[in-house]
């Protein structure tokens, strides 16, 4: 009888716990709690023992929207919510909605137009070849340029390991050679969605350079006039390349709560508490398929799109991803927003992880 009361009262305890909302803190976020959200308070008991046993490693934290409310919300590994997390290349996606803010307001023409023409200011960029010309916007965004640039090849040119050897990150990029095709490499022509994907992160760094030619501003000063500040994001910490310029490739300091606002800002269609902020048409071609990264993985425009959860369950997701496990993922068609935070920086597994936490845990949250 006692064995039975003392599970009783510790699956009540349990229940009130994960029942609690988060703290309203009257920064932009509604909260809500993980049972009127229609998630499965035992999912997210599961998760947390996982983490607090040292099955998942390095999280530093976890939070979930659920139509639009923040319902869940922990930290991990001396984390909390004033801890800004260096994210590493989900920065990427945050250029990526920087452009499309240019864009918006006409400081870009659109995301066809050619990228080396904004930079006269360099001269003697080496490798000359007429179809450096023809590079665009789009291509960077799609990590599908001509350019030599592969950051999982040790022996490209554009490895990003090589640019930081160097002071001029932006004349690195410029300084790229065309790429080739090796008779197993499919050419663009032979490939999904007619690009060919290469991950190459000199090639968001001159989109901080196109940011900050096209507008006449610092790219952290656009984005805290256009993208910051309307999302009431009051802390951010961009890496400094060596030339001043706030690195656009990786490494942006952010809240969680502030990760979530910026994929809220997404599943909202550009809008944030019923104010327009960035262009729907923008969203729609952001997590539209541009690329094939790899097996079942697409991208868009600095975005990954994969599907997560059971094979007989499973759900679409995109998502901005960083070295070290940080995931911050909207599943639409379950109106499910994830924060992961993770500094298991360096290994794979960090990526298989909070792909694990995603399928097993997040997805089958949802009550059907």
């Amino acid at each position: 009888m006692k064995n039975f009361l003392y599970i009783a009262i510790l699956f009540v305890f349990c229940n009130s716990v994960f029942a609690q909302k988060p703290q309203e803190m009257n920064d932009g976020l509604e909260v809500g709690d993980l049972t009127g959200a229609g998630l499965s308070q035992a999912a997210f008991s599961r998760l947390d023992s996982a983490i607090l046993n040292g099955t998942f490693k390095n999280i530093t934290s976890i939070l979930v929207a659920r139509n639009g409310k923040l319902v869940y919300e922990k930290y991990y590994n001396g984390a909390s919510d004033t801890t800004l997390h260096n994210t590493r290349s989900a920065t990427k996606t945050i250029t990526a909605i920087l452009t499309g803010l240019a864009i918006d307001h006409h400081y870009i023409s659109s995301e066809s137009a050619p990228v080396f023409p904004y930079f006269k200011d360099k001269k003697n960029i080496k490798n000359s070849d007429l179809r450096k010309d023809k590079v665009t916007i789009e291509d960077l965004l799609t990590m599908s340029s001509m350019l030599e640039c592969d950051d999982e090849n040790q022996f490209s040119s554009g490895n990003e390991e090589r640019m930081y050897l160097i002071e001029d990150y932006i004349q690195f990029a410029l300084d790229l050679p065309i790429r080739g095709f090796a008779a197993w490499n499919p050419k663009p022509q032979d490939s999904p969605y007619g690009r060919s994907f290469s991950y190459c992160t000199a090639g968001t760094v001159l989109l901080g350079g196109v940011l900050e030619r096209s507008t006449n501003m610092t790219v952290d000063a656009f984005a805290k006039k256009y993208l910051f500040d309307p999302l009431g994001i009051s802390k951010a910490a961009w890496q400094i390349t060596p030339m001043g310029m706030p690195m656009t490739g990786g490494g942006l300091g952010l809240r969680s709560r502030d990760l979530l606002k910026i994929m809220q800002l997404y599943a909202n269609k550009g809008t944030w508490n019923n104010t327009r902020v960035l262009s729907s048409r923008w969203i729609e071609k952001s997590i539209k398929p541009h690329a094939n990264a790899r097996e079942n993985v697409d991208y868009g425009y600095l975005c990954w799109l994969q599907k997560f959860g059971p094979s007989d369950k499973s759900s679409f997701a995109f998502y901005m991803a960083g070295n070290g496990g940080s995931k911050i993922a909207v599943f639409p068609d379950l109106d499910l927003t994830v924060v992961i935070t993770s500094t298991w920086y360096g290994t794979g597994k960090a990526h298989m992880q909070s792909e694990r936490i995603l399928s097993e845990f997040m997805v089958p949250s949802v009550i059907r």
